[in-house]
């Protein structure tokens, strides 16, 4: 399975709120995002990750280039319009995937957890399972009805009562689920909550694994909420 970042956003709300670096290189308890994902990539056997970003981000090219990470990194630089552009480039980039697990740069997350929903994804043969949580952080959370056996019948962007978790932003796919992005981006969807729809829209069997908690990034205060976070998981240990 390979393991693959989408890091090509622009990052412009914690631009405004006067971070200057690329997004990705913003440090939880002093080590960049990307980084960590990467450690953690590699902690779960990954033979190497691939990365997308953008062309502006002259400085997380040269860190991705020169730091000395446990495994290779495969890097592609393209300005892309959104996450779904940047899946399907990178799925043109690199078209041997069998199966991946795709997350952005800035969701965090328990790596014991992490390892078991990998773990689950192998020994199943579903063509999706997407990380969920019952944590909502998210300024704009996309909804998510399970059934009985945890398929995915119902992405919304409203709260209905049978909705009991949100996306949590990484997905563990196969081959099927993989080439369904390029259709769907065809189709004119043209954001990953879309996507997202259309494996369902087109009867794919998308499952949910769910997490305790999932933080997404958008803004320096939730720099706070994530490293109280690793804190609280590192007590753990």
């Amino acid at each position: 399975m390979e393991y693959a970042i989408i890091a090509a956003g622009e990052g412009q709300r914690l631009k405004d709120e006067g971070f200057k670096k690329a997004k990705p290189l913003l440090t939880l308890l002093g080590i960049p995002m990307i980084e960590r994902l990467i450690n953690v990539f590699a902690d779960q056997g990954a033979r190497s990750v691939f990365i997308i970003i953008n062309e502006k981000n002259k400085e997380l090219h040269k860190f991705l280039k020169n730091y000395a990470f446990s495994i290779p990194i495969h890097l592609l630089i393209k300005n892309t319009e959104s996450s779904l552009h940047s899946f399907v480039e990178l799925h043109k980039a690199f078209q041997y995937w069998d199966s991946c697990c795709l997350t952005t740069t800035d969701t965090v997350f328990e790596p014991e957890t992490f390892g078991r929903y990998i773990e689950k994804f192998q020994q199943g043969d579903m063509d999706g399972l997407f990380a969920v949580t019952p944590f909502v952080d998210d300024e704009s959370p996309l909804y998510v009805t399970v059934d009985n056996d945890q398929r995915i019948v119902c992405f919304s962007d409203k709260k209905y009562p049978q909705a009991s978790f949100v996306s949590g932003g990484i997905y563990c796919l196969r081959r099927k689920a993989i080439d369904a992005a390029a259709t769907s981006l065809a189709a004119g969807n043209h954001r990953m909550r879309n996507y997202q729809r259309f494996l369902i829209d087109q009867g794919l069997d998308i499952k949910a694994y769910p997490f305790a908690k999932i933080i997404d990034v958008d803004h320096l205060h939730d720099r706070e909420t994530a490293e109280y976070f690793l804190l609280e998981q590192k007590l753990k240990v």
